[in-house]
């Protein structure tokens, strides 16, 4: 990731993505599976269906339970915005309509195998990390900076792990 000196208001975004050989419903399986993602994230601790669900639809809701080095521990509960099956999951954090993150899966079938896209935009509502910028002000570039940075070293330690699975599944 380059230095872009975005701020929380610029709403900054994070994509990665990996080819993995393996169909989109068996990658799909693996992604729409959200109770699986603490395995591949070093923050996300765990994740809850909330209201009876047991897996993906539009308007579900999900609590998630992260832990930062820096930041300490919280909960957030996320609301499913777009729900393609084995194309498209999207899911906002906090409000739907005014979220301090969106997060989203991309399928897309190429050559023999699938284009797994991982994208998550901060903000534009508050969020922890609206703390330390609070903090200190005049570091909120480096801060925002910092933390794109760590998610986007995390995004792909995801989609390397859920590229493995479904691998490891096909041969």
């Amino acid at each position: 990731m380059e230095w872009t000196g975005a701020r929380y208001a610029d709403k900054p975004t994070v994509e990665v993505h990996t080819w993995i050989a393996a169909p989109p419903a068996q990658v799909w399986a693996l992604v729409a599976d959200i109770e699986l993602m603490p395995r591949m994230s070093p923050e996300l601790q765990s994740v809850e269906w909330l209201d009876g669900r047991s897996g993906p639809a539009q308007g579900a809701r999900f609590i998630g339970r992260s832990k930062h080095e820096a930041l300490g521990e919280w909960a957030t509960t996320s609301h499913i915005v777009e729900y393609e099956p084995s194309s498209v999951l999207a899911w906002a954090v906090e409000d739907p309509q005014l979220p301090t993150a969106l997060w989203r899966f991309t399928l897309e079938p190429q050559g023999g195998g699938t284009l797994l896209r991982q994208w998550m935009q901060m903000g534009p509502a508050r969020s922890g990390l609206s703390f330390a910028i609070d903090r200190m002000p005049e570091k909120e570039q480096k801060i925002v900076f910092v933390r794109m940075r760590e998610f986007e070293a995390n995004m792909t330690a995801t989609l390397e792990a859920i590229k493995k699975l479904a691998e490891s599944a096909q041969a």
